[in-house]
């Protein structure tokens, strides 16, 4: 399996236009949170399970980065549990709203989105986010 400076680099090729940049900061994190909430809303834990193993994916590529998506996860899952019974709802209108921007952003880049290349940069666009932010902070990740 590629290193996380590799997935970095790789997803970044996807994501050189600064108006897509800006769409990923907003949308990515919107279809993480709505993807958890969703599957929240079917069943806390099939929820925590999917969480699970997508900080034991995270884990194997960077320990910091897996303990700084713990911290997203365990915001994530603090607000469906505090959320009203129309999270799903709510959830699946984020969703379709993000994609609608997340391919909005991909036709001004003029390229694909990276996930048709590879599922696994479903994964790697919510530590691509959370990796800059750790460059920003001076964080290693």
């Amino acid at each position: 399996m590629a290193t996380l400076d590799e997935w970095f680099a790789r997803y970044g090729e996807a994501h050189r236009h600064p108006v897509n940049e800006a769409i990923h900061w907003v949308c990515v994190p919107a279809i993480t949170w709505s993807v958890v909430a969703l599957a929240w809303w079917l069943s806390p834990y099939v929820a925590l399970a999917l969480c699970t193993l997508a900080l034991v994916f995270y884990a194997y590529l960077s320990v910091p980065i897996a303990l700084a998506m713990l911290v997203a996860v365990a915001l994530t899952v603090a607000s469906c549990v505090h959320a009203p019974d129309s999270i799903g709802a709510i959830a699946a209108a984020v969703f379709v709203v993000a994609w609608i921007g997340q391919f909005a952003g991909h036709r001004i880049e003029g390229r694909k989105p990276a996930f048709l290349d590879d599922v696994k940069f479903l994964l790697i666009g919510p530590a691509w986010v959370l990796g800059f932010v750790m460059r920003r902070l001076h964080l290693r990740h």
